[in-house]
């Protein structure tokens, strides 16, 4: 492999969404518009969180995590991709690419492990009532959010370093909206084998873990919920699983298929599609379907923000 780390290319250009004037209006002002949903709706969810008393249990702490980072994950591509729309100028410098492909995997990585910590805390919750608060303590809660966060720096430390020491001679065109692994290994002119096999390790580990954990608890927590005596009850329980099931399995499949094959298979237009889902929609959809259904939430956000005429 070339492990030559000096780049000849200084800047990269992203692709545009549309050659169509008539389209990259309608698309710059719907990705505008869902982006500030997404801030409007993941900064009530946190104000509310942070505000109430009754909401300071490891499931909203969890929550709060998670809408941290659905706040940081459109962040940190939504603006500029929205600049690339309104200017001519469509580059981001060598250093900059950097910089947003690791607070990207970053937050991507980091946000898989939650979902799994986050399914284990309701199949305790579910399953285990009684022993609830002894199991998820506030120091086992801390624990687990922290881990998530410094494992998912260490994966992006990993991923960024093996990806920016490689070699760059052009073309410089990443056939992407943001800087992304696959689109970048695929603009190198040295060989990509060690970032792509440590891709497929990683995501292949850290992505099937993930979702075993959370699959295995919902698998206990949907089977704890058939033995429930009350129709209402299972009808609502199940309504909840499966809401949350369907964003797990959203933000899983979209990642795994975009980390989890190599490069060779990579495919600029179906890459372009997947990654709207996981960064731009899922982000928007889950303060909707794990906060915004919850009686709790409701009732902190009305007396955060006195909006009771919404609910």
């Amino acid at each position: 492999m070339d492990t030559a780390n000096v780049s000849m290319v200084q800047n990269f250009f992203f692709t545009e969404l549309s050659d169509l004037p008539e389209v990259q209006i309608f698309l710059f002002v719907m990705i505008l518009l869902v982006y500030l949903i997404t801030l409007a709706g993941n900064g009530a969810i946190l104000v509310a969180i942070g505000t109430d008393n009754h909401l300071q249990t490891p499931m909203y702490f969890f929550l709060s995590n998670l809408s941290l980072l659905d706040v940081l994950c459109p962040t940190v591509t939504v603006p500029k991709m929205l600049q690339i729309f309104l200017s001519e100028d469509k580059t981001i410098s060598f250093a900059g690419c950097a910089v947003q492909l690791f607070f990207l995997i970053d937050i991507v990585g980091t946000e898989i492990l939650l979902l799994a910590v986050m399914a284990y805390d309701r199949y305790v919750a579910i399953c285990s009532p009684l022993q609830y608060t002894t199991i998820m303590s506030k120091q086992l809660s801390a624990k687990l959010a922290a881990g998530t966060w410094v494992t998912g720096i260490i994966n992006s430390l990993v991923h960024t370093s093996l990806a920016f020491t490689l070699s760059f001679c052009g073309p410089n065109k990443i056939d992407q909206y943001y800087c992304d692994i696959p689109p970048v290994l695929a603009l190198s002119c040295s060989s990509t084998y060690l970032p792509e096999l440590v891709l497929l390790l990683v995501a292949g580990i850290i992505g099937s873990s993930a979702f075993l954990i959370t699959l295995i608890s919902y698998i206990y927590i949907i089977s704890t919920v058939l033995h429930m005596p009350s129709t209402e009850g299972r009808q609502k329980a199940f309504s909840t699983c499966g809401s949350h099931l369907t964003v797990v399995c959203l933000f899983y499949g979209t990642t795994m298929f975009t980390y989890g094959r190599p490069t060779s298979a990579y495919s600029p237009k179906q890459d372009r599609v997947v990654s709207m889902l996981y960064g731009v929609i899922t982000p928007m959809l889950n303060p909707m379907i794990y906060s915004l259904r919850n009686k709790d939430v409701k009732r902190a956000l009305v007396k955060t923000f006195s909006l009771k005429f919404f609910f």
